[in-house]
């Protein structure tokens, strides 16, 4: 496991949970917007937490007093160790999930089927049609996204989707388009980008209120559990 970092304690990144996040460092994307710059390349002297022994030992410490382990990234999927990972911290009685972008349907659907995950947050990054421009891309082949869509959608573990959104990448009809090729989905959030100092790149726009409130307005035409977050 390629550790970059672990937040001790979060009341956000898992829902209704009291948890941990631990960051795994490399990603297969390059969102210009993304605020975890420094988790996109696996670089072992910039590690937060040396190794995967030293996060097991810190849960250990934890069990009884957190219910949750949120693992995020970077890209989580992309570990070669991480269901082997993942199981150790389910056998310590912790509940899990994973933060992905969706591009490893095949691990995803391994972690479900073996019950070592217990809720999913998925990146949707734009629409089809504008996947690979919001990743960074050349070219890009969305047939893993949809993979990972329907496994989520035939499966009973709590799941949700979400987007961020920024003036240059997004449009309403992108978000259009968007919702009607996730529809149906359990949950589904939009999220304002905010900028930040460990942003990819700097200098993207955020939408106001009102834009972001019409957009959810004609988003819950196709995903009526839409939410802002």
């Amino acid at each position: 496991m390629n550790i970059g970092g672990i937040q001790k304690l979060t009341l956000i990144d898992f829902p209704d949970k009291t948890a941990c996040t631990i960051f795994t460092a490399g990603c297969n994307y390059r969102c210009l917007y993304c605020h975890n710059k420094d988790l996109l390349e696996f670089d072992e002297s910039s590690q937060n937490v040396d190794n995967h022994k030293q996060v097991i030992d810190f849960l250990k410490s934890r069990v009884g007093l957190l219910e949750g382990v949120c693992i995020s990234g970077g890209e989580p999927l992309l570990q070669e160790d991480i269901i082997e990972f993942v199981k150790e911290i389910k056998q310590l009685g912790f509940l899990v999930k994973i933060d992905t972008n969706g591009s490893n349907p095949k691990k995803l659907k391994e972690l479900i089927n073996n019950k070592y995950i217990d809720y999913v947050a998925m990146d949707i990054k734009n629409s089809p049609e504008n996947y690979a421009k919001t990743i960074d891309k050349e070219k890009y082949d969305i047939k893993p996204i949809e993979e990972s869509l329907a496994i989520l959608r035939n499966s009973k573990i709590p799941y949700e989707l979400r987007t961020t959104v920024t003036k240059e990448l997004h449009t309403l009809d992108d978000l259009i388009a968007l919702a009607k090729w996730v529809s149906p989905a359990d949950k589904y959030f939009l999220q304002n980008y905010v900028d930040s100092d460990n942003v990819l790149q700097k200098g993207f726009i955020p939408f106001s209120n009102d834009e972001m409130n019409y957009f959810l307005t004609e988003i819950r035409k196709y995903l009526p559990n839409a939410e802002i977050r």
